[in-house]
């Protein structure tokens, strides 16, 4: 009997020929997974087909949409995970989500192997990997990419493959951009941003927002009501958490909203230049942070800065299901437990201008913060406190 491998499989231009290549290289019964992580129906469409086509025995299609957006994005929001000060982790966070349900359907079909098209240069390859061997530790992991029987070096190679065995593709020699889209965001690499002398093609490249050129000329407000760290309301509109994201998607992304262009590091040690659009993302961030600034104390606040490094650190890397990031996950829960409000933003030209903010759990006293009279606050016991302060400038010896 033939063994079976669960591969994970978007229809895209990597695992389109790794079908074919795993059946005749090793005789793979392929069982194809496709994970809807809030892509677009149009990568999904006629998926299935695709697949069986291209010589999958089998192709699983779930949509996890609203799981990824509870366990995954919401997690990561509330710390406030930025990489390298741009990046909000959105390939990042769905390989965990991915590879996790590779390793359910394995056991579901008694496979023995799983497998990815992530390359041996990129991130990917080491999240899909540590999550199998923190879930799957027993399944062998194939990755056509490091395979020495692997003799496709190049996305041209791959286009060439592909077409010698009709496998429809969405990419041409022409035109080769490699882009990973989900709920949260959309990432473009490769063609002529592998030079980071040359400007983005703005015309060409944004697929889920408008060029700043091309933005409206309209400002508009968005409001965001929150209980306990978790958005439960769109301009007053109750919705789910991966619904207000899709709407604030489309509302951010004609404002030109969460455009970033970054040169990063790698885990495997080297550069690379990514253009990601994350509209949404970036008004919920902004808004995070406007919240916690008025309902978090200075300790935590400041603590939880330094948390929100380490913490995108280990998401980038692939670290998804390490004891430290699961570790600080209850750290970040205990900072949200009075994380409820409104906080309302402007959006116009790529800015997000914060309009208004309020909690009744608010740390900010009105009485105390104003420069006039307050029976609450003695400027005079400020002299002490600063003179406290200074003994040890005093004392230094210079």
């Amino acid at each position: 009997m033939r063994e079976k491998i669960v591969l994970a499989y978007s229809g895209g231009l990597d695992t389109s020929v790794i079908i074919p290549w795993l059946i005749e290289t090793y005789n793979y019964d392929v069982i194809a997974f496709a994970a809807d992580v809030g892509q677009g129906g149009e990568e999904l469409e006629g998926l299935r087909e695709k697949a069986i086509k291209s010589g999958a025995s089998k192709c699983y299609i779930e949509d996890l949409r609203e799981e990824f957006a509870n366990e995954y994005i919401l997690p990561t929001l509330q710390a406030r995970a930025v990489y390298e000060g741009k990046y909000l982790l959105g390939t990042s966070f769905s390989r965990p989500l991915i590879a996790k349900k590779q390793v359910e359907i394995a056991r579901k079909e008694n496979a023995t192997a799983v497998g990815h098209g992530a390359t041996g240069k990129g991130n990917d390859q080491v999240r899909f990997e540590l999550t199998f061997m923190a879930l799957g530790s027993d399944l062998k992991i194939v990755a056509p990419w490091k395979d020495s029987n692997w003799n496709i070096q190049s996305r041209e190679d791959a286009v060439e493959y592909a077409n010698a065995r009709n496998i429809p593709i969405p990419v041409s020699k022409e035109k080769i951009y490699s882009r990973d889209r989900n709920l949260w965001h959309i990432s473009h690499e490769g063609a002529e941003l592998e030079n980071p002398a040359n400007e983005p093609d703005q015309n060409r490249i944004f697929m889920i927002s408008s060029p700043l050129e091309k933005a409206v000329d309209t400002p508009e407000y968005v409001e965001l009501e929150y209980k306990q760290g978790v958005p439960i309301k769109l301009n007053g509109k109750s919705m789910k958490f991966y619904e207000i994201i899709e709407q604030l998607n489309l509302i951010g992304g004609k404002h030109a909203i969460g455009q970033i262009d970054i040169t990063e590091n790698r885990l495997v040690g080297m550069k690379s230049r990514g253009v990601y659009e994350t509209p949404g993302g970036s008004i919920l961030y902004f808004a995070q942070h406007a919240l916690e600034t008025l309902v978090l104390d200075k300790d935590t606040f400041h603590f939880k800065e330094h948390v929100a490094l380490k913490y995108a650190e280990l998401v980038y890397n692939g670290f998804w299901f390490a004891t430290l990031r699961e570790s600080l996950d209850a750290f970040i829960k205990e900072t949200q437990h009075n994380m409820t409000g409104k906080v309302k933003v402007k959006l116009y030209k790529g800015n997000i201008i914060l309009s208004s903010v309020e909690s009744p759990y608010s740390l900010y006293n009105e009485e105390i913060a104003t420069f006039g009279a307050s029976e609450l606050y003695d400027h005079k016991d400020a002299t002490g406190f600063i003179k406290l302060l200074g003994l040890p400038f005093k004392l230094r010896k210079r």
